[in-house]
């Protein structure tokens, strides 16, 4: 995203564990990762919950720049890090001088317009179970794949990326597990089928809306 001359001059090292800015912080800067990741996180009501784990390329806090708001999120080095940190006048320097820059930059925020409305999905159910499955579900679609299709997250990661206590996920995994509808891989978690799962999430929505029938 940056020349090389910028990348030499702005380049900071972030260690593992860094917050570089918390939710409602005044932001200043955006960040452009060179290597490592960096998670991206927000309260959501007693959970913290991932909305993004970016790598090498990713921008971030851009929008603090553009609209002069607090940080709406909290950014944090989840592995060792080297990060281009952009202050307003360089950002703005960028846009006016490279136009594939501002294109490369409305065509992320596009992609996270979509990312977003797919966790409003995931939050609008009430129950941990249809946030999980509906989560699952998403990001087999993605592959493009009918199944099997393996997911490259551990079960210690789901918590944070639905917005549920660990003990309803490990309760919820361990259904879907005997029901034959996910497994754990070394790779991840596996889902067998994207169409099952997308027919049990249904009968979980008819079970919230119905109750059970005796």
């Amino acid at each position: 995203m940056a020349e090389e001359p910028v990348a030499q001059r702005f380049t900071q090292t972030f260690p593992r564990g860094t917050v570089l800015f918390r939710e409602g912080d005044p932001g200043r800067e955006m960040y452009v990762v060179q290597s490592g990741r960096v998670t991206i996180s927000k309260q959501v009501g007693e959970v913290e919950k991932v909305l993004a784990d970016l790598g090498q390329g990713e921008f971030f806090g851009e929008m603090s720049i553009l609209n002069n708001k607090p940080r709406s999120a909290t950014a944090t080095v989840a592995e060792d890090a080297r990060l281009l940190v952009i202050d307003p006048r360089t950002f703005d320097s960028m846009l006016r001088a490279n136009a594939e820059v501002a294109v490369r930059m409305i065509k992320k925020l596009a992609d996270r317009l979509q990312e977003a409305d797919h966790q409003i999905e995931v939050l609008l159910h009430r129950d941990a179970a249809s946030r999980l499955v509906t989560w699952l579900m998403q990001q087999a679609e993605r592959s493009g794949s009918a199944g099997p299709v393996t997911l490259a997250v551990t079960p210690e990661d789901l918590p944070g990326r639905v917005g549920a206590e660990a003990a309803q996920v490990a309760e919820v995994l361990e259904r879907l597990e005997k029901a034959r509808l996910v497994s754990r891989q070394a790779g991840g978690i596996q889902v067998a089928e994207v169409a099952k799962l997308r027919h049990f999430l249904e009968f979980l929505q008819m079970k919230a809306q119905f109750g059970d029938v005796a």
